[in-house]
């Protein structure tokens, strides 16, 4: 049987994934392997035709593809993302169709739901066969019991493989919205006041209805409000995973991105970020963009903002997206509502778009965030404990930030809880005090809060 593994990680064979697919070659030798550094390559891929087309020709000779990577920003690469783009864009799709596939990742467990939710789709819309996927903690090789763990999973995923086993398309294709988006005359314009709106596109005239929907936006308001293209920021390209930024929050690129971002995003008040589908994502500029924000470790750099998401395409046929998007904003403390084109009439999108203008004007002078959800306090909680723990030495810069803004609040830290579970827990024990404590139980948890009531 031969393998392709599609190689997700812009170090290369140099990189924690590969180790996972070199423990595997390892331990079943009787297959032929092809790794192919597509993440690593990718300005090669773009550039050269007959590097593109040698891959492709790889693929097209597969019994089975793996897609392997790293996650980054809770998704794949965006280097990763631009291969993805290509197969479509130059009409590679029938290489990969009726092919086995599987993916496999490694990370600290942060989104790798919404990374591997998005293979799948991009899979099914490949028309290939997706037989699931292997989500490694980084270092989960290290482990014997993962060991074994890893060649059930290979063992399992090959035999399906030579079996031929049949598999259903769960993913299904994407049906586009139809509205040919005409503005109409701006009502009412949104007075900003002293709060700065910076609008961010990644139109390239692809989106007739991207461009017309941010022009709107952009004379919304009143006030100061600029808008800016993706494609002119000074970017050379996408984030290398080195982590030295780690020590300090220095990026190895002198390409004009941290300025831009210092100097533009972090002042503005609301932040629009508008941008088209591509497959199952924003484009890869914007995957770029977000890839690049890694410079600033696991610390909330836009924290407070007001974040609007504008989006051409069938955004609500694709779960993983949003939910991406919403945890990016969740979790970087900020406020996010979403305006789409999937309306039936132009004067329906006016109105919406209108109103998410007032509404990130009103949320900004009131300062509001919302209470944090899963996302952002699951989120807190896995980057504490690694940031405490095992990555400390190299992300120094987290660590003192974490430090500085009390972020290390590990429950056993909390005095009043160690105590009264000293005293109860061996109370509980005794059945009639156990009786007494669950018949009043439902009393025992609104007492806190009589004193609020009584001061409001």
């Amino acid at each position: 049987m031969k393998i392709v593994v599609l190689n997700g990680s812009p170090k290369g064979d140099v990189s924690v994934t590969m180790q996972y697919i070199a423990y595997i070659r390892k331990k079943f030798p009787d297959h032929e392997y092809e790794i192919l550094n597509v993440a690593q390559e990718i300005k090669k891929i773009e550039k050269d035709p007959a590097v593109w087309n040698r891959m492709i020709a790889s693929v097209r000779s597969a019994d089975l593809v793996f897609w392997a990577f790293p996650l980054y920003f809770l998704l794949v690469c965006a280097q990763y993302k631009r291969f993805i783009e290509l197969i479509a864009e130059r009409g590679a799709q029938d290489a990969f169709f009726g092919k086995y596939a599987a993916g496999l990742s490694t990370s600290i467990h942060f989104f790798d739901q919404t990374a591997h939710a998005y293979i799948h789709a991009v899979c099914d819309d490949l028309g290939m066969k997706y037989l699931g996927f292997y989500s490694a903690e980084m270092h989960d090789l290290l482990k014997e019991e993962e060991r074994l763990r890893l060649e059930k999973f290979t063992s399992i995923l090959f035999t399906a493989v030579q079996e031929k086993m049949p598999v259903q398309r769960e993913n299904s294709p994407l049906v586009w919205p139809s509205l040919s988006y005409i503005p109409g005359t701006t009502r009412k314009i949104i007075q900003n006041g002293s709060k700065k709106v910076l609008i961010l596109t990644d139109d390239n005239s692809s989106s007739d209805n991207l461009a017309a929907m941010t022009d709107r936006l952009l004379k919304s308001f009143s006030g100061t409000a600029e808008m800016f293209n993706l494609h002119d920021v000074p970017i050379k390209g996408g984030c290398l995973g080195c982590c030295q930024c780690g020590y300090d929050n220095t990026c190895v690129y002198t390409d004009g991105y941290v300025d831009f971002y210092k100097n533009k995003l972090v002042p503005a008040d609301i932040i629009i970020i508008a941008g088209s589908v591509h497959d199952r994502y924003l484009s890869s500029a914007w995957k770029q963009f977000f890839d690049r924000s890694f410079f600033k470790g696991h610390t909330p750099g836009l924290k407070g903002k007001q974040i609007g998401f504008v989006i051409a395409g069938p955004f609500s046929q694709i779960p993983c997206l949003k939910e991406a998007l919403a945890a990016w904003a969740d979790n970087g403390r900020c406020h996010a509502c979403f305006v789409t084109d999937e309306v039936q009439v132009s004067g329906d999108l006016d109105a919406l778009l209108d109103s998410m203008a007032a509404r990130l004007v009103q949320g900004a002078k009131a300062g509001y965030i919302p209470p944090h959800t899963f996302y952002a306090v699951g989120g807190h909680k896995i980057f504490r404990d690694n940031i405490y723990a095992g990555m400390r030495f190299v992300f120094q810069a987290d660590y003192r930030y974490y430090c500085d803004h009390g972020l290390f609040d590990f429950p056993q830290a909390e005095l009043k809880t160690r105590l009264l579970n000293a005293v109860f827990v061996p109370l509980v024990r005794f059945p009639g005090f156990r009786k007494k404590m669950f018949a009043d139980m439902k009393h025992h948890m609104i007492e806190p809060f009589k004193a609020v009531l009584k001061d409001a």
